[in-house]
C-alpha cells in the first residue's frame, strides 16, 4: 500500500457574516453612537462573558472534514451549490488557510479554481506561461522544453503575444489549463472552470487528466457534470453542507447525489419562495411542473413560476435549464433565444415554459429544471439549480414494444429502423 498524497484531517473553515442593517447610510453621528455602545457594553459585561452581536454571524462552509488520497487516485468532488467544494479546493491549494484541522501535502499543487487563476492581466500569454511555471516551481528550461505544447493544446498561437486581457474568457481558461497539466504537477486540482470552454475543448481537457492519472499523478475534479466525472474519477467524495456525506466509488457518490437532487427539488415544491437575492431585491416563487397526459402515451410539458422584485428593475431575462439528474444538459432556454425579457420587473410576473408532445423529444426518466434571472449578456442576478424535478414515462416508439429509457438508452428516443441482410458468401 503507497502511502497517501494527500491527508486531511479534522477540517474546518469558518467565516464571519456581516448583516446590513436597513439604515440607507451611516452618519457621523451612528459612528459615534455606536463606538460609544461598545464601550458602554464592555464596561458593563463581566471579564471573559462574550457579547452577541445581530449584525455578525459565524458561518462554517466546512466541519470536520477528513479523508486520504492515494498517488495516482482520480477523485471527484462533488456536491450542491454552497456545499463546499471551492472552499475545500482553496485549502488544498494552499489559497486559503483553515480555521481548524491540518493537511499534509506531498508534492507540487497545479490549481484551476477560476478563470486567469494566477495569470498577469497586463502579460502577454507567452509571459504568463513562464510566469506561471514559475510560480510552480519550475526552471526557465523546464518551461521551454514544455512550452511548444502548451501553446499547440492551448490553441492560442495567432494571440501568443497578446496580452491576456484581451483574452476571451474560453481562451483564458484554455491557456490556464494547458499550463497547469503540462508542468508535471504531482497533483492537478480543476474547479468547475472547464465548463466555460466548448464541448471539443472540455473533452480535450478530460483526455489530458486521464493522462495525467495514468503517469501516476493525482487529480482532484470538480465538477457538476455527473457524466465528466463518472467518465475521468474512480474515486469519489460526497459534501453536503460542508460535511463529508459520503466517500467511496463514484458510482456509489453519483448515485447519492442524485437522490439529493431528488430530496431538494420536492422540498422546493411546497416552498413559496424558493429563492430571493436580498442584495439585487429580485426573487422566484410558486414553481411548479406539470407533465400533462392528453391521449395515450402523449404528454405536454407545462412550467410556472412567478419573478418578482421589491423595486423596479428593467429588461430582466428569464431562463430555463433541463438537464438529466447526471447534469447533462438537454435544453438551455437563454433569454438571447426565445426573447423572453420583462420589460419592466416591479412586483411579480407570472412566466410560463410550455412544450406539446414532450415524449417525442426526451427518453423516459427523470429530469431536472433550472431557472435564472438576468441581465441578458451582462449578468446573472439569480440562479436557482435544480429548481423542480418532473419525471417522463418510458415510450414505446419501436415495433417491438420496448421501452426506451434514459438512464438506459439515452436522452433522445431516436425512431431508427434497421435491417440485417444475409450475404451468401459461396456464391
Amino acid at each position: 500500500m503507497s502511502d497517501p498524497i494527500i491527508q486531511v484531517e479534522n477540517l474546518g473553515k469558518k467565516y464571519i457574516i456581516g448583516h446590513q442593517k436597513q439604515e440607507r447610510y451611516t452618519a457621523l453621528r451612528d459612528i459615534i453612537a455606536n463606538g460609544a455602545k461598545s464601550v458602554g457594553q464592555k464596561l458593563l459585561t463581566p471579564m471573559g462573558k462574550k457579547v452577541s452581536d445581530p449584525t455578525v454571524e459565524e458561518f462554517w462552509a466546512l466541519k470536520d472534514v477528513s479523508f486520504e488520497i492515494k498517488q495516482g487516485d482520480r477523485v471527484g468532488i462533488i456536491g450542491r451549490n454552497g456545499a463546499g467544494k471551492s472552499t475545500l479546493l482553496k485549502i488544498l491549494s494552499r489559497i486559503t488557510e483553515p480555521t481548524t484541522g491540518r493537511i499534509s501535502i506531498k508534492g507540487r499543487v497545479a490549481s484551476l479554481l477560476e478563470v486567469g487563476t494566477g495569470f498577469h492581466p497586463e502579460l502577454t500569454g507567452r509571459e504568463n506561461i513562464f510566469l506561471n511555471g514559475a510560480i510552480l516551481g519550475m526552471s526557465k528550461v523546464e518551461i521551454k522544453k514544455k512550452f511548444d505544447e502548451i501553446v499547440a493544446f492551448a490553441e492560442v498561437e495567432k494571440f501568443l503575444d497578446t496580452p491576456v486581457k484581451r483574452y476571451s474568457s474560453g481562451m483564458y481558461v484554455r491557456l490556464a489549463f494547458a499550463v497547469a497539466a503540462h508542468l508535471e504537477p504531482e497533483i492537478l486540482v480543476v474547479d468547475e472552470v472547464l465548463a466555460v470552454g466548448d464541448a471539443q475543448f472540455q473533452k480535450k481537457c478530460l483526455g489530458k487528466m486521464e493522462d495525467v492519472s495514468q503517469e501516476g499523478r493525482t487529480v482532484l475534479f470538480v465538477s457538476h457534470n455527473m457524466a465528466a466525472v463518472e467518465a475521468l474519477c474512480s474515486r469519489g467524495i460526497l459534501l453536503k453542507s460542508g460535511e463529508i456525506q459520503i466517500l467511496g466509488s463514484i458510482r456509489q457518490i453519483t448515485s447519492e447525489y442524485q437522490k439529493n437532487i431528488l430530496s431538494a427539488t420536492k422540498l422546493n415544491e411546497k416552498k413559496e419562495n424558493i429563492s430571493f437575492n436580498q442584495t439585487r431585491k429580485i426573487g422566484i416563487k410558486n414553481a411548479k411542473v406539470e407533465v400533462i397526459k392528453k391521449g395515450i402515451k402523449s404528454y405536454d410539458l407545462k412550467v410556472v413560476f412567478y419573478a418578482f422584485s421589491t423595486q423596479n428593475l428593467p429588461n430582466i431575462g428569464v431562463g430555463l435549464k433541463i438537464s438529466t439528474l447526471t447534469g447533462v444538459v438537454v435544453c438551455n432556454l437563454a433569454p438571447s433565444m426565445t426573447n423572453y425579457v420583462i420589460e419592466s420587473l416591479k412586483n411579480e410576473i407570472k412566466c410560463i415554459f410550455f412544450c406539446q408532445n414532450i415524449e417525442q423529444y426526451l427518453a423516459g426518466g427523470d429530469y431536472s429544471i433550472s431557472i435564472w434571472l438576468s441581465r441578458p449578456k451582462v449578468e446573472y442576478l439569480l440562479q436557482v439549480e435544480d429548481a423542480l424535478l418532473f419525471t417522463i414515462p418510458p415510450s414505446d416508439l419501436f415495433e417491438t414494444g420496448v421501452y426506451f429509457e434514459s438512464n438506459k438508452h439515452g436522452i433522445v428516443p431516436l425512431p431508427i429502423s434497421y435491417t440485417v441482410q444475409e450475404l451468401n458468401l459461396s456464391a
